[in-house]
């Protein structure tokens, strides 16, 4: 039977036969060393540059099928240096020192015993996603390295880019039988069943839209990892250096508007107002953004198109180059604001007080605040993690962006020499 042909028999398996195989191969997973693991991600990501073509002619045929437009179509889109830059990702997980059984704390107790305290991969950790095919490289590498299968469920939209890529992965040599499974994805009945599969998965992480999230969280009998959307918000405070805010500002709206970690809300300072609100809205429109205002940011763009904003746009992610303008009296009212409409993912202040500074970083209670940079940052190899499996936006049991040390679990080793409780 050709590899080809292999490939395509395990994608007619039943949901729940992938899982099994998926809960048998976390065992052998577990107990492969760290120099195995880096060994076998290392040809993964030689194997992904040495099919580039391969992968790239299965992103065509997503495209071309797909109604997907603008930024949204990006998220799909693959070419030669995204190849590229997934296979470095790969490398640098490879890098990076292992979680997986390092000793968290150790003690003696008073009768003698020995506690070890350890991290553990959590097991089979099932992932959901969109039109991001990097996000199937990424996981991968993760969970690989962390001793856990992954079950992935990615979007319709990437099924081709998806399926050769787990080929591509699963081909490895070293990769066990069932480390990597791939569910249908042309109807959201796989979505369920992986969610109500307690006892074979450990951890359900969705990625994704408004809608998603949504549905997993309120269905879902595995335990669930909340990567949130990210209705970001800048804030820029009466002292901030106006180059600096524009070059944040734009930076963070345009440079991926796509991605959660994009600004969608700026809020200025009433006493700077009338100098940078004309400046920065000009900048914006013209780098093709869509600027809605409040009633004072109307006023002072005079001239310039600025639809006016309503109730529902300081609530809403655009995932598109527009963005919604309000002005606030101050640091007070900017934090009340984004306490009130923020989704808790991402937040920057730009301002030279650091008193000012402090308090917004303090009080702002989103899973990544910012001074004086832009929140795009807000991205696992950006923080040095290699990738990332998503930007938790709940706060139990990690909170921003995560990746190796929150794929495992802990447990406790105690070492006696003939001890009982009396």
């Amino acid at each position: 039977m050709s590899v080809r042909m292999a490939a395509m028999v395990t994608t007619s398996l039943s949901t729940r036969d992938k899982l099994l195989r998926a809960r048998e191969a976390s065992s052998r997973l577990s107990r492969l060393s760290t120099t195995e693991k880096n060994g076998i991600l290392l040809l993964m990501a030689d194997s992904i540059e040495a099919n580039a073509g391969s992968i790239l002619e299965a992103n065509r045929a997503d495209l071309s099928a797909s109604q997907l437009v603008g930024a949204m179509r990006d998220r799909l889109l693959l070419d030669a240096g995204r190849v590229r830059l997934m296979a470095e990702g790969v490398r640098d997980v490879a890098k990076l020192p292992d979680p997986t059984f390092e000793t968290l704390s150790e003690w003696i107790r008073p009768n003698g015993l020995r506690i070890r305290k350890v991290r553990v991969p959590l097991g089979v950790v099932g992932i959901i996603y969109e039109s991001r095919p990097n996000v199937t490289v990424d996981t991968v590498a993760l969970t690989f390295k962390t001793g856990n299968a992954v079950v992935l469920r990615g979007g319709k939209e990437a099924a081709h880019s998806n399926q050769r890529l787990v080929e591509i992965l699963t081909q490895v040599a070293g990769v066990p039988e069932g480390a990597i499974e791939l569910l249908e994805s042309s109807s959201r009945d796989s979505v369920g069943e992986l969610i109500q599969a307690r006892g074979l998965v450990d951890v359900v992480i969705p990625r994704g839209g408004p809608e998603l999230i949504s549905y997993v969280t309120q269905n879902a009998s595995v335990p669930v990892i909340e990567t949130g959307a990210g209705n970001c918000h800048i804030f820029v405070d009466e002292s901030a250096d106006f180059d600096m805010a524009d070059r944040i500002v734009i930076n963070a709206k345009t440079q991926r508007p796509s991605v959660c970690n994009a600004a969608e809300k700026l809020l200025v300072h009433e006493r700077i107002a009338a100098k940078y609100i004309p400046q920065i809205v000009k900048k914006l429109i013209g780098c093709g953004v869509e600027v809605r205002g409040d009633e004072t940011t109307l006023q002072l763009a005079d001239g310039m198109i600025v639809v006016p904003a309503k109730a529902s746009d300081w609530g809403e992610e655009y995932l598109r180059l527009c963005i919604a303008i309000r002005v606030v009296s101050g640091v007070d009212e900017a934090i009340a604001h984004i306490e009130r409409y923020s989704t808790k993912h991402s937040e920057a202040i730009i301002t030279q007080d650091e008193e000012h500074a402090r308090r917004f970083l303090r009080q702002v209670d989103s899973a990544a605040v910012y001074w004086n940079a832009s929140t795009r940052f807000s991205d696992g190899g950006e923080f040095g993690f290699g990738a990332e499996m998503g930007v938790s936006t709940q706060k139990l049991h990690c909170r921003g962006p995560f990746a190796l040390a929150e794929l495992t679990s802990t447990k406790y080793e105690v070492i006696g020499d003939g001890q009982v409780r009396q």
